[in-house]
């Protein structure tokens, strides 16, 4: 990029008739490389002294030269507060308590903010001594900067302004409540009351409205058995810390099986130096962060986890006949652990069936 700067090296070439200026203006350096001597004769060259070090001072010197010289820094303008707000103190960062829920994650958290940034995501201590923050929460701060999210409302994938798409949206709400034409509200798992008093609100403004959750990775299974054997569309929260004995039968609780977040009791309960390690034992069939961790890992086939399952609850209820799996002996070897420590003992499933 051109520039028209001048630059001064010293206070002489500020007087015009300087000899000394003049003098190194003629005579730059001291003593002249006679570099037309050992590059134009071969001979010369070959029995020149200079040395490959020599020789690579010479390239980087250049190389560095003219980087620099095609090179200019961005002139970065930092403008001070002219009436600094209150809550605001440049360098000291704020805390804020909120909470995670974006239909797979579900986290209380604690957000770092610097001068109106949020930079940190870590998990709020103060909700619960079982409350914790898995990979995935703590890089939610990174969708907060990322240049691709949407700025704008898009109707058929073309943005547009929220004033035009608040005035079309009611408009064909309108024309559809008045037509009795049924109108679907699709969104994902929804954790939040205001969320969900928002929902109701709209579902009574328009009564022909179908609200459908749908998610990604669905829990749908186990949200259903919940409701089946307690009236109540839940997930249910468990402390592992109190188990003495833990079978898990295709469920990674260690990564993200139902939204993570429990490994921190987890690994409460195995310290062997506080006087307690519960016995994890885990059937999969692929590899999995929580199978690495186990005591016991059996490999079984993803289409014998059922049975797997069905054959340690026949053995322990005493009804029903078990059916032959690859892991036999090791299920025969769970279920007298499970009936030592009774209630002390935990069973989890990954798997989708609400029976």
């Amino acid at each position: 990029m051109a520039s028209n700067k001048k630059y001064w090296k010293s206070v002489e070439e500020l007087n015009e008739n300087s000899s000394i200026v003049e003098k190194l203006r003629q005579n730059e350096f001291a003593e002249d490389l006679p570099t037309d001597q050992f590059l134009g004769d071969k001979e010369t060259l070959e029995s020149s002294s200079t040395t490959r070090r020599d020789f690579l001072k010479y390239v980087g010197f250049t190389t560095a030269a003219a980087s620099l010289a095609a090179c200019e820094g961005p002139v970065i303008k930092s403008i001070p507060y002219v009436i600094k707000p209150n809550e605001v103190t440049p360098g000291v960062a704020d805390y804020y308590a909120t909470t995670m829920a974006d239909g797979y994650d579900f986290a209380n958290i604690l957000v770092k903010v610097r001068e109106g940034r949020p930079i940190k995501v870590d998990a709020n201590k103060l909700a619960g001594p079982s409350c914790a923050t898995n990979a995935r929460v703590q890089a939610s701060v990174l969708s907060l900067y990322d240049n691709n999210r949407l700025q704008n409302p898009r109707v058929k994938g073309k943005p547009v302004n929220w004033t035009t798409f608040e005035k079309g949206l009611t408009s064909k709400l309108n024309e559809l409540k008045t037509s009795g034409k049924t109108i679907v509200f699709l969104t994902g798992t929804t954790a939040s009351p205001t969320t969900n008093k928002l929902i109701q609100d709209y579902k009574a403004t328009y009564e022909n409205v179908q609200h459908i959750t749908y998610d990604a990775v669905s829990e749908s299974g186990a949200l259903d058995a919940f409701q089946a054997m307690y009236g109540e569309r839940a997930l249910p929260d468990y402390d592992f810390s109190k188990a003495d004995v833990i079978v898990s039968i295709g469920a990674d609780f260690l990564s993200d099986w139902q939204g993570g977040g429990f490994e921190a009791s987890y690994t409460k309960g195995r310290v062997p130096k506080n006087g307690k390690m519960s016995r994890h034992i885990q059937f999969e069939s692929n590899m999995s962060l929580t199978g690495a961790n186990a005591d016991k890992r059996y490999m079984v086939k993803p289409s014998e986890q059922a049975q797997v399952l069905l054959n340690i609850y026949n053995a322990i209820t005493g009804n029903g006949t078990a059916k032959k799996t690859s892991v036999d002996a090791g299920i025969q070897k769970v279920v007298k652990q499970l009936k030592a420590v009774g209630s002390n003992a935990v069973v989890v499933t990954g798997l989708q069936d609400k029976n």
